[in-house]
């Protein structure tokens, strides 16, 4: 089957996410497989599905600052996403197009990333279960859902990392952020800039060529009924408190 892939655009994380959504069910009535790029205009706290706003966010602090609010339709936990320093994606399929086992599917998907990286010249490595290291740090993580026997995974890889607004958006369960905390972060988490000078631009572009190697694929758009759709998810769900902060 032919995939779709969709380049990098930019939009508010709410349509960011009713996309996801939207691609699910058109994927389900038969629309292409669908591998998509795209950044937010607006930085955002991001939790997984299974999680409470007020445990993981200082919403007031997002508030004051003007970061959106995002549950996701994933798992998985809360992230800041700064909109300057993330890279992302989504790979939307069938579930027959994809390996069996939620671990294969992480394994397969990350495979297309790390190769990617590799030829940028930086070395990495699958870490079960949904992580991506460079030199045992993490730069990239996904998360997955299967809905109507389709199987959606969309990952971040940090290309910066703002530790301060993470600090600041997160509500890290530390009385007190010290030098010590913050080394610590430093100690697991990195960036692709830590070790190359790259453009964000440089870097999706050699991810199109290696999430495409060895498949068939036209570069396409969405259909008027996939944006429609996402429109109407992005004011009936994801603005709405009921979906934010129903837990």
């Amino acid at each position: 089957m032919q995939w779709r892939v969709i380049p990098v655009e930019i939009n508010l994380p709410s349509m960011n996410m009713a996309l996801d959504e939207s691609c699910i069910e058109h994927v389900a009535k038969g629309y292409p497989p669908t591998i998509r790029f795209y950044d937010y205009s607006k930085n955002a706290a991001i939790i997984g599905y299974f999680q409470r706003m007020h445990d993981e966010v200082d919403v007031n602090f997002c508030s004051s600052n003007g970061i959106d609010l995002v549950r996701r339709i994933t798992g998985g936990g809360a992230m800041y996403l700064d909109k300057e320093g993330a890279i992302t994606y989504s790979v939307i399929a069938p579930e027959n197009m994809l390996p069996k086992g939620i671990h294969e599917c992480y394994k397969e998907v990350s495979q297309w990333v790390i190769n990617a990286l590799k030829k940028l010249g930086i070395s990495a490595e699958f870490r079960p279960i949904n992580d991506i290291v460079i030199n045992n740090k993490k730069v990239s993580g996904s998360a997955l859902t299967k809905k109507r026997n389709v199987i959606m995974i969309h990952g971040t890889i940090l290309h910066t990392l703002n530790l301060e607004n993470m600090f600041k958006v997160l509500k890290i369960p530390w009385e007190k952020i010290s030098d010590k905390e913050i080394k610590s972060v430093e100690e697991r988490v990195t960036s692709i800039l830590h070790h190359k000078n790259i453009s964000k631009k440089e870097v999706y572009r050699h991810l199109a060529e290696s999430f495409v190697d060895g498949k068939i694929f036209e570069i396409g758009k969405w259909t008027m009924e996939e944006l429609e759709r996402a429109r109407y998810l992005v004011e009936s769900k994801y603005k709405k408190d009921e979906w934010l902060f129903q837990r």
